[in-house]
């Protein structure tokens, strides 16, 4: 599947592939294949005049520097046509892995190591150009001068082309089998490194983990675990190239050099030009000594390039579980009513008890809804059917009277803000952060929105303000500022409906104070499900739905569901710094 996708770049290139192949094989012809002749006939003049006058030999001389210089601008000029072919089709490369990934649904990015995903990536788009590089310098700059090699053989004797080509064809069915069995442990080693490169970016993601449980050495211990089972499959692969093939094909360039030097001289002692015989034939078939030693490594080249492309284009086999329908339907955001009706729905991986059976929720436009209960009970779930994240077994889930399985999932994701209970923040600046909620707002509308989330609290402290990056998830920020962030690139969104997962953890009061002043500007004219925590957010919503077990058990407002004394009564008795204990 990795040599189709690589096929296409270099038929798209065709252009500047086809001079890129041709001219470095003429330019080899020119620089290792035409000298020996040119020498040969010097050596030939020697031969039949003692005492030669230096002057004659300057037609050859100026010939060779001619030839050869020639051969080293095609070298020049093919390679230009190269670099053209390899950054086009890396280019192309690259974005095509990115398009195939960001398609796959969360499911598949919860199942994958983000390190391993990168390393898969950045394999698939670099080994073009490896296979690319392998191809022109190893291959055909190798194996189209034979063409030339036997043409100039068979002027003096067709039986050295027949030793030639006999020899290397021998050769090449006896690797052929070892290197189809090399094949499969480069597979196994590359799936190792692969893991390994997993593990380590794991490891980086959650090094303030590491350290808060001092774990480095457990880490360390790991990662050496990792690292010793890719050292073993890579050294068994290795020591199968080296002690396998390699050895084996040793005696057949002794053989080839040695048959070669034999034909040579007898067909020189048929021949009146015998001393040219002798040399070309001996430099020709240790050129083809080369070739034949090339051949394996070139095919371990391809096969390290194509097997390693493999591993991202093996992803491509695994169909997404969220897709957008093949005739998608207009998706009109409206004034933001919800309703799920006779909704069933089972995580696929536990393939046992259905979390939804006939599940019915109705949300007015307007509403603010505060979803609380155990944890387990669906909350979550309920705000990841929403956003299409999943998709439910039957039933439907209606925004607007719109079915949102039969609209694009873009869509139906734009008519929705949603701010997650640890916000996730780009490596990027402050600015770049909020204007992730709507990417062509102005400067102007991000100031604005950072001001009503009370960010500006912060931002204006800071050297480069909104220029300011915020580290790798956001790590340079507190909590309450990440919160603050989240809520103002909702806010510049400026979606219908809005889904918010409220930190379970009390921060600094300042802090909360904004937070909450925040959400409730955030809440203004729009339909809202909250994944309710704090007891100042449960208190002023419009309804409180309690979920247990996937099952509306109760539902009311908060002086409603008190005085029925349930679970809802339960969990506000228990109750602990503000936050409902779950």
């Amino acid at each position: 599947m990795a040599a189709a996708h690589y096929w296409q770049q270099i038929r798209r290139e065709w252009k500047n592939v086809i001079p890129a192949f041709l001219l470095p094989s003429i330019g080899s012809v020119l620089v290792f294949y035409v000298p020996p002749l040119i020498v040969a006939k010097i050596l030939v003049r020697f031969a039949e005049n003692s005492a030669p006058e230096l002057g004659q030999f300057i037609p050859y001389v100026i010939l060779f520097v001619i030839l050869w210089g020639l051969g080293e601008i095609l070298w020049r000029a093919g390679l230009n046509f190269l670099i053209k072919a390899e950054v086009n089709g890396m280019r192309r490369l690259f974005n095509q892995a990115m398009d195939y990934l960001l398609v796959k649904d969360l499911a598949f990015f919860h199942d994958n190591f983000a390190g391993s995903l990168t390393k898969r990536v950045v394999s698939y788009s670099w080994k073009y150009t490896d296979l690319m590089d392998t191809l022109i310098f190893n291959v055909f700059t190798s194996y189209l001068p034979i063409i030339f090699v036997v043409f100039v053989l068979w002027q003096f004797s067709p039986w050295l082309v027949v030793g030639l080509l006999g020899l290397m064809l021998l050769s090449g069915l006896v690797v052929a089998p070892l290197v189809r069995r090399r094949q499969k442990m480069v597979a196994i080693r590359e799936t190792a490194s692969t893991a390994a490169a997993g593990n380590i970016a794991d490891i980086f993601s959650n090094i303030d983990t590491v350290k808060a449980f001092a774990n480095e050495q457990h880490e360390q211990k790991n990662h050496r675990h990792k690292i010793e089972d890719l050292a073993v499959k890579a050294k068994r692969s290795w020591d199968y190239q080296n002690l396998r093939i390699d050895v084996t094909l040793s005696p057949f360039f002794v053989l080839t050099n040695a048959v070669g030097l034999i034909l040579a001289l007898y067909v020189a002692s048929h021949s009146r030009i015998s001393l040219e015989v002798v040399f070309v034939t001996f430099n020709y078939y240790a050129g083809a000594t080369r070739t034949m030693w090339e051949f394996n490594h070139v095919y371990r080249n391809i096969e390290w390039a194509l097997t390693e492309a493999a591993q991202f284009t093996e992803l491509l086999l695994e169909q997404p579980k969220v897709k957008d329908p093949a005739r998608p339907k207009p998706f009109r955001a409206g004034k933001g009513e919800i309703r799920m009706q006779a909704v069933n729905f089972r995580y696929q991986e536990d393939g046992g008890e259905h979390l939804f059976k006939d599940f019915n929720l109705k949300i007015k436009p307007g509403e603010k809804v505060a979803l609380v209960g155990h944890s387990g009970g669906g909350k979550t779930t309920i705000t990841r059917l929403l956003l299409r994240f999943m998709d439910i077994e039957s039933g439907e889930i209606l925004i607007d009277d719109q079915n949102i399985a039969k609209v694009r999932q873009k869509d139906l994701r734009d008519s929705i803000a949603y701010v997650p209970q640890e916000p996730a923040m780009f490596h990027r600046s402050l600015s770049d952060n909020i204007r992730y909620g709507r990417l062509d707002a102005t400067d102007k509308e991000i100031e604005r929105v950072a001001q009503d989330a009370y960010a500006t609290e912060f931002i204006d402290q800071l050297p480069d303000g909104y220029d300011t990056l915020v580290g790798e998830r956001g790590v340079k920020l507190s909590g309450g500022q990440r919160q603050r962030i989240a809520i103002a690139r909702a806010m510049v969104k400026n979606a219908p409906i809005l889904i918010l997962d409220e930190a379970t953890s009390a921060l600094d009061s300042e802090s909360e104070k904004f937070i909450q002043a925040a959400l409730w500007k955030l809440m203004k004219d729009r339909t809202v499900i909250v994944i309710a925590h704090r007891l100042s957010t449960i208190q002023r919503m419009d309804r409180i739905v309690v979920l247990e077990e996937g099952r509306i058990v109760e539902e009311g407002s908060h002086k409603e569901l008190l005085k029925q004394d349930g679970i809802y009564a339960t969990l506000w008795a228990h109750q602990s710094g503000g936050f409902l204990e779950e």
